[in-house]
């Protein structure tokens, strides 16, 4: 299986600028760029070395691809989608999300060969667009158990494939993984990102939320989190994963005393750069060290979103972490995206889109998944509350930052193909919330009361 386009060796070249700060604005152009104009532009920057499994389909495979051309399009009949509706679609009707297949015989040979990474690659390579990426996709996460009939659902090992090692988070594996994604480019992430730079999910007071809205939900967040950890002036915090700084910037300001853990140079530099310009350097220590590495004891733990990046392997050590820096008496607040404790069981050993393309290493876990292993570490739920809604539509924002801000992605050095990637890859996480597949969660950890002794 060759390495993600996204990784180190693949990594555009950005021209040299000064960091990017809280402030930044990029431009916008082409808010709606058109889907033939973005496939024509493929092939030509698609080249086999930076894109080497969407630069070509696979090889035909005649009995797989008819098998994928008749599972599929036994599967969209069935469901609310138009496939290849053409350009006279009724103005006058609701209008259901659409599929329009520009190469039907790349995109069947794709998914024949590997399923719904094939898919997503497929996507990348312009052989098919939607109208309305999320709308699709969301009908297919909504019906996802029914893609494929009963019968047929214990052949699913022919079309997925095993993780491969060099993704386990190991200490060397779980740094080259966050550098594959976390270290693409601070421009990047400020492309699409609000000024607060969080990319967590935000809470929200109202629906639609609405551009404007977006860095007071991301302040409410985080500061629910410090109120569900008691921080206040004088707590010492323990944040593992720094993102670009915010939550440590906003406890500071508190009055704690904030360590906060990070695997990326990049969110790191500018991180402290805006804590430098904050002047709160001497209230927060941003270091780059492994969650396993964490020393001292705190008042509070808090880490948001990262539990996703550890991998199974390793939940046992993340919680024994969070355990260990723990003070008698603290608290230890997670936010965690999840998933039903059945899927995360299927994800756990397979090879998807995601884990290819976007955060190697990765996986979501389980409510289950997370008491139990909180549990095994010594630590008992106090709070646990969702809100998928609202990641929902912190996607949404950023996926429409991000598509308006196309230029200043393409001067940053990021291909058409990369551009499609992070488009499906936005849409894709939209309608995994919007479907209810996926959750976000906010919950509070404690260490277990001491059991009685027996008389």
């Amino acid at each position: 299986m060759t390495r993600p386009a996204t990784t180190p060796d693949h990594r555009p070249r950005t021209p040299d600028r000064p960091p990017t700060t809280p402030d930044h604005r990029p431009g916008t152009s082409d808010p709606n760029p058109g889907a033939t104009d973005r496939v024509a532009a493929i092939p030509r920057q698609a080249g086999a070395a930076r894109w080497p499994d969407v630069a070509r389909p696979p090889a035909a495979r005649p009995g797989r691809t008819a098998v994928a051309a008749h599972l599929v399009g036994r599967a969209l009949s069935r469901l609310p989608v138009d496939v290849n509706p053409g350009p006279a679609r009724s103005s006058g009707t609701t209008r259901r999300p659409d599929i329009t297949l520009h190469d039907p015989d790349a995109f069947f040979r794709r998914i024949g060969r590997d399923g719904l990474i094939g898919f997503g690659e497929s996507y990348m390579a312009g052989e098919w667009d939607s109208d309305d990426l999320t709308g699709l996709l969301t009908v297919l996460a909504t019906h996802v158990d029914d893609l494929v009939p009963a019968p047929l659902r214990g052949l699913r090992p022919l079309w997925v494939s095993a993780r491969p090692g060099r993704d386990r988070n190991t200490r060397r594996g779980a740094r080259e993984n966050i550098h594959r994604h976390y270290d693409l480019s601070n421009d990047l992430f400020a492309s699409f990102l609000d000024p607060t730079l969080s990319y967590s999910s935000a809470v929200f007071t109202a629906f639609p939320a609405r551009p404007e809205d977006l860095p007071a939900a991301q302040h409410r967040k985080i500061d629910r989190l410090l109120d569900l950890t008691h921080v206040t002036d004088g707590t010492e915090l323990l944040e593992i994963g720094t993102g670009w700084g915010e939550l440590a910037l906003r406890a500071a300001a508190r009055g704690a005393r904030v360590t906060t853990l990070t695997l990326s140079a990049e969110q790191a530099e500018l991180a402290r750069a805006r804590i430098h310009a904050a002047g709160l350097t001497d209230r927060v220590d941003v270091q780059l060290r492994d969650y396993r590495d964490a020393e001292g004891r705190y008042d509070a733990v808090v880490s948001v979103e990262m539990i996703e990046a550890v991998g199974a392997e390793y939940w046992p050590s993340y919680f024994a972490a969070l355990r260990g820096a723990l003070r008698p008496g603290g608290r230890v607040a997670l936010q965690s995206i999840t998933m039903g404790h059945r899927q995360m069981r299927n994800t756990a050993a397979t090879h998807t889109w995601i884990s290819k393309y976007v955060f190697p290493g990765g996986l979501i876990p389980s409510r289950r998944a997370i008491t139990e292993h909180a549990a095994a570490a010594g630590l008992r739920t106090v709070s646990d509350e969702g809100f998928a809604e609202h990641y929902a539509q912190t996607l949404r924002l950023w996926r429409e930052r991000f598509t308006a801000s196309r230029q200043t992605v393409t001067d940053l050095g990021f291909d058409t193909v990369f551009q499609r990637l992070w488009e499906f890859y936005l849409a894709y996480s939209e309608a995994g919330f919007r479907s209810r597949y996926l959750d976000v969660r906010q919950i509070v950890l404690a260490e277990k009361a001491p059991t009685a002794e027996r008389s």
